[in-house]
């Protein structure tokens, strides 16, 4: 194995030269376990962890290593290493973070291509697919759409749910496939290219560490049974984990995600929504909210029928939550500058008392 096939460019080993981190070794961050990594390189894996300048210099959890980072290594063991630097990352692919207001997660990064994996039956929710677009597109990954489990609904009732979604979600590529029968795993296999980078993105219960098994041909992840109450398979999933597949390319399995926080999604949601962005050209005025304001042309699309009522009531839902992160960055920011000038006048007043 090179680290070629592990995805590294000679964009990572042209930084690697310009910050001379040359004589340091590299690798790619596999797996993360509260700031406990394993890092691949071509030749075997290591337990690795932060040098202490990496760790005391780190302003925000995103300045911390990640799954997919490229990251300058030295061996300090047979099986571990110290990570001294993570190179610049191509695309990251992050929420709002779960209970932290103003804070995101990052889910992974250097991602190329993202399977969004949605089950078709009673759990679908095509409203959940544009969350997970919106994220994409705001991380300029490109999304795949993998309807799973497609064994538990006739092919009339599938070819209405793919209607339906290509109605609301256009240009994007939707593949069925069945864990249970391998139905459409080789088609999905085809569009996995040598050195690229996939991720697993979906809910608990969707089916995708059985997914990464097939697609691996081996038994990889770990996976559950089926609920007889819920009919949702209890996802065992608590981490990330990158996993070279046969064919050549990169997956990252995520756990499943209850909540999809939006942030920083501005350009994202004009990409999901481009419908309603284009329709919003010919509003009466620049700043509409498309709400309540006369003029609206988003709210006339949508009382004549142009516009599907659950997409539109959807992106009016991600907005908000966009500006609501919005305005509390702006407020944690206000605060951590109060408290530096805090913290410069006690410094000063002490140093006028000392003399």
């Amino acid at each position: 194995m090179t680290l070629e096939d592990l995805g590294y460019t000679a964009q990572w080993e042209n930084y690697r030269k310009e910050q001379k981190l040359d004589s340091f070794g590299v690798g790619r961050v596999i797996a993360e376990h509260k700031e406990r990594y394993v890092v691949k390189t071509a030749e075997k894996e290591y337990d690795a962890e932060i040098i202490g300048h990496l760790r005391f210099s780190a302003r925000t959890r995103s300045d911390f290593p990640a799954v997919g980072d490229w990251v300058a290594i030295s061996e300090y063991d047979d099986h571990k290493v110290l990570i001294h630097s993570v190179f610049p990352r191509k695309t990251i692919i992050e929420r709002e973070a779960v209970s932290k207001q103003g804070e995101k997660q990052i889910i992974s990064t250097n991602i190329d291509y993202a399977f969004i994996v949605q089950a078709v039956d009673r759990d679908f929710n095509i409203n959940r697919l544009e969350r997970y677009m919106t994220i994409c597109n705001t991380s300029k990954v490109q999304p795949i759409i993998v309807l799973n489990k497609i064994d538990l609904i006739t092919d009339t009732a599938l070819v209405k749910l793919i209607t339906t979604v290509q109605e609301r979600i256009k240009q994007v590529l939707i593949i069925a496939v069945s864990n249970e029968t391998q139905k459409g795993i080789e088609r999905l296999k085809e569009f996995i290219e040598k050195g690229k980078t996939y991720c697993l993105l979906g809910s608990s219960g969707v089916g995708k560490s059985t997914l990464l098994n097939n697609l691996s041909g081996e038994q990889v992840m770990k996976t559950n049974t089926i609920s007889t109450s819920t009919n949702k398979g209890r996802h065992i999933t608590s981490h990330r984990e990158l996993l070279v597949l046969e064919r050549g390319g990169i997956l990252i399995d995520n756990p499943g995600m209850r909540e999809v926080g939006i942030a920083d999604a501005d350009s994202g949601l004009k990409i999901t929504f481009e419908t309603i962005e284009a329709i919003s050209e010919n509003c009466k005025f620049k700043d509409c909210t498309h709400t309540s304001e006369i003029g609206c042309a988003v709210i006339a699309a949508v009382e004549s029928g142009e516009l599907n009522q659950s997409s539109y009531g959807n992106y009016l839902k991600m907005e908000r939550e966009k500006e609501y992160f919005e305005s509390t960055i702006a407020e944690k920011r206000k605060k951590d500058k109060d408290f530096g000038k805090m913290v410069k006048q006690v410094k000063k007043d002490r140093k006028s008392n000392k003399y």
